[in-house]
C-alpha cells in the first residue's frame, strides 16, 4: 500500500515529472531534481527520450497483435500514456497501470479515460510486489492471463538495488504470464558517462532515491530465457528509431530491449 502524502520528501515519480516538464510535483522533488540536473544537464534528456522509446516500443507490440498490457512503475500522467499508444492501434486493448506513490494514485482518473472498446484500471503497487499485483482484483478483472501480455517496466528497475532481487522479480512477473508475452525494459546505465551520471546518482542517493545503474550485459539478464527482437538490448536512441534527434548515447545513458517468452 501506498503511504500518505509526504511532500517533504521527493518521490521518484515526481521528480520524473519535474524533469519531464510536468507540474505534478512539490518543492522537495523540484529541488532534488535541479541538485541533480546541476550536477548532470542530461538528467533532462534521458527521461524525455525514455518517453520517446515508450511510444515506439508500445506500438511495435500493438502493430504485432498484442493487445494486453502491464505497466509496471506507470508515474504520473505523462502524454503519450501507454493505452494512448495501444489504443491508437487497436481501440479494444487494455492496460493496467501499477505504481506506489499516492498522488499517481490521485491522478489514477486521468489514466483511467481509454477507449471505449478498451479498458484501463490502476493498481496500488510497488514493484517490489510482484505476488500483490499479479493477484489483485484490478488486475485480474482487466487482463486475461491466458493471453499475451506486454509487460512494461520502464525506467524503473534501476530503482531497485541487487539486495532486492530485481532479477527475481522479473522472472517471478514473467513466470505468471502466458507463451508469446513480451517483456519491454528501459535501464539507466553509466556505460557512456560514468562520472557524470555517478553524481547525478550520488546525488539522488542523498535525498532518499537509491539507483542501481546496469551494464549492458546486466540490463541482457532481464532477458533470459526470452527471444530477443531485433535489435536486442541497445541504447534506446538505437531501438529502431523514426526521427532524428540530436543526442548522443552518453546523453541519454539508457539501455532498452523487447524480449518474447517462448
Amino acid at each position: 500500500m501506498t503511504e500518505a502524502f509526504d511532500n517533504g520528501r521527493p518521490h521518484p515519480a515526481r521528480v520524473y515529472d519535474y524533469l519531464l516538464g510536468g507540474k505534478d510535483n512539490f518543492a522537495a522533488d523540484r529541488a532534488a531534481a535541479e541538485q541533480g540536473i546541476k550536477v548532470n544537464p542530461n538528467a533532462v534528456t534521458a527521461p524525455r527520450q525514455n518517453r520517446a522509446f515508450l511510444r515506439r516500443s508500445v506500438n511495435y507490440l500493438a502493430q504485432r497483435g498484442v493487445r494486453q498490457f502491464l505497466d509496471i512503475g506507470t508515474g504520473l500522467p505523462t502524454k503519450p500514456t501507454v493505452h494512448e499508444v495501444a489504443q491508437r492501434v487497436e481501440p479494444a486493448a487494455r492496460v493496467v497501470y501499477a505504481d506506489n506513490d499516492p498522488l499517481v494514485l490521485a491522478h489514477a482518473r486521468a489514466l483511467l479515460t481509454g477507449s471505449p472498446e478498451g479498458r484501463t484500471c490502476y493498481v496500488d503497487a510497488d514493484l517490489r510486489e510482484p505476488r500483490r499485483i499479479l493477484e489483485s482484483a484490478e488486475l485480474r478483472e482487466t487482463l486475461d492471463l491466458e493471453q499475451p501480455v506486454g509487460l512494461l517496466l520502464f525506467a524503473v528497475l534501476h530503482f531497485i538495488e541487487d539486495d532486492h532481487d530485481p532479477y527475481g522479480i522479473v522472472k517471478e512477473l514473467m513466470s505468471a504470464l502466458p507463451s508469446g508475452s513480451f517483456l519491454v525494459v528501459s535501464h539507466l546505465t553509466a556505460d557512456y558517462d560514468p562520472e557524470a551520471w555517478g553524481r547525478f546518482t550520488e546525488v539522488m542517493r542523498n535525498q532518499g532515491m537509491v539507483s542501481r545503474l546496469r551494464s549492458q550485459a546486466e540490463v541482457g539478464r532481464f532477458f533470459d530465457g526470452l527471444e530477443m527482437v531485433e535489435p536486442g538490448v541497445v541504447p534506446i536512441l538505437s531501438w529502431r528509431p523514426d526521427e532524428d534527434v540530436p543526442f548522443t548515447d552518453a546523453q541519454v545513458s539508457l539501455y532498452g530491449g523487447i524480449g518474447k517468452k517462448p
